[in-house]
């Protein structure tokens, strides 16, 4: 069982960045892909970015893309989503994901784990 906790959200103006965590429980962290979902208010979840399992490779949402990077370290089984350039558009709760294996990583039923999800609000 892997469990995920998501740290780092909270309120900033637009154009400011935060920095959001997610630590794994899962002693074999570098097995599974991750990845961050979100879901604005009234709006449904939506994928923002996925990493794989070396970090060698990302793909992110149009919507973020240039603004958002995903990283990760496997030694200390967290991965990261730097948010810079930040919107009103991206105020949302943020939730962490893990797959062993993905076709599709915009998918939300690809993933097999999610996280409680950390509030982020961008002020105008």
């Amino acid at each position: 069982q892997v469990q995920l906790v998501e740290s780092g959200g909270g309120s900033v103006q637009a154009g400011g960045s935060l920095r959001l965590s997610c630590a794994a429980s899962e002693r074999i962290f570098s097995d599974y892909n991750m990845g961050w979902f979100r879901r604005a208010p009234g709006k449904e979840r939506e994928f923002v970015a996925v990493i794989g399992r070396n970090g060698g490779a990302t793909y992110y949402a149009d919507s973020v893309k240039d603004r958002f990077t995903i990283s990760r370290d496997n030694a200390k089984n967290t991965v990261y989503l730097q948010m810079n350039s930040l919107k009103p558009e991206d105020t949302a709760v943020y939730f962490c994901v893990a797959a062993l294996t993905i076709a599709t990583p915009t998918a939300e039923d690809e993933y097999d784990y999610w996280g409680q999800g950390t509030h982020v609000t961008v002020s105008s």
